[in-house]
């Protein structure tokens, strides 16, 4: 595939640069094409939405909503743009994005830099919604509120965005992840528990997730999926990058503070994704996400308890023909293992 080629030229660019390149080619059009029709057995859903296949591209790709729908048209069955925050942001001083191409991975301290809240809503405004558009939303690493901006996002998007994300896991704004234990997590979904009701009264539902990071220990666990029944969220996205570093990690880059994202990633986030579908008794939705380049990585998430799958790090080093790929090696293990349907095969062993 010419894009798939194109991706790897890139690898010879400096990441952010190499980035905005791609982003720009989306825009001109120049992004792949999976004509289509899914098989029907990768059909799922998210909510009450209809998905033609389960495979995600996760938040971080398009953090200001510029491409959503050249995304959709590479193959993806749901598209997460953001963290977009309330007011726009530079994030960390450069550089910031690095890549371990000798492990397969990322890191990166961006910091949650984006255009804010207004032009992402003006660019999904814009869009022919052909196809399921999530929003992930973040808090302003300065705010005197940080649960207010939560608020702030999910109010200004939703008769935009087809769903929403709560990012709480993000290793790159100081303190963010103190949102997802005690006092404060509760906090945090109760206002948006409130705020989506009257949205939801006004204007129609919309499923609304939690993100967590892949660094939880059992206790953390079990408060997280105990709020998100109290609060009666759709579920959860599992996990975020990582602040451990493995150590098989060979680049020249391991030390380099941030989030490890990619290949590395794919056994322990896996195994926190297997100990949130034991938590959770299977009573929510839950997306793996972390180290996934292959169906037999997404099969894996599966297994585990996903009933769905992001991924983002792998598309560096494999192109944007991924996702086809990723989608045939999907189906042909499910009809393999005598699955008819995604569901069937959450959480077996």
């Amino acid at each position: 595939m010419i894009q798939d080629a194109a991706a790897r030229a890139l690898l010879w660019a400096d990441p952010e640069p190499a980035h905005r390149a791609a982003i720009a080619a989306l825009k001109l059009g120049l992004g792949p094409r999976d004509p289509g029709p899914d098989d029907a057995i990768l059909a799922t859903r998210l909510g009450g939405l209809q998905l033609s296949n389960c495979v995600g591209l996760a938040a971080g790709f398009d953090k200001n909503a510029e491409v959503p729908d050249a995304m959709l048209a590479a193959g993806f069955g749901l598209v997460e743009c953001g963290t977009v925050t309330p007011l726009a942001q530079a994030g960390n001083p450069r550089p910031r994005l690095f890549r371990l191409s000798e492990d397969r991975a990322v890191i990166n301290r961006l910091g949650f830099n984006n255009q804010g809240l207004e032009p992402f809503a003006v660019r999904l405004a814009q869009r022919r919604r052909k196809g399921v558009v999530g929003a992930n939303i973040g808090a302003n690493k300065d705010s005197q509120d940080r649960i207010g901006d939560y608020v702030t996002g999910l109010e200004r998007l939703w008769p935009l965005a087809d769903y929403f994300t709560a990012n709480i896991s993000s290793p790159n704004t100081p303190g963010l992840r103190d949102l997802q234990s005690g006092p404060a997590l509760d906090e945090l979904l109760g206002r948006l528990a409130q705020a989506r009701a009257a949205l939801t009264a006004a204007q129609g539902a919309r499923p609304l997730l939690l993100k967590v990071a892949p660094d939880l220990v059992d206790a953390q666990i079990e408060t997280i999926c105990a709020a998100i029944l109290t609060h009666r969220l759709d579920g959860a996205i599992v996990g975020n990058t990582t602040l451990s570093r493995p150590d098989h990690l060979r680049s020249r880059f391991k030390s380099e503070t941030g989030g490890l994202s990619g290949a590395p990633l794919m056994a322990p986030s896996t195994l926190i994704l297997r100990r949130f579908h034991e938590a959770s008794q299977g009573r929510f939705l839950l997306i793996g996400a972390g180290g996934i380049a292959s169906g037999g990585d997404a099969y894996a998430k599966i297994r585990a308890g996903a009933g769905l799958v992001q991924l983002y790090s792998a598309l560096v080093y494999e192109g944007p023909g991924l996702v086809r790929r990723l989608k045939r090696d999907l189906a042909a293990r499910l009809k393999a293992d005598g699955f008819v349907s995604v569901a069937d095969a959450v959480g077996a062993r």
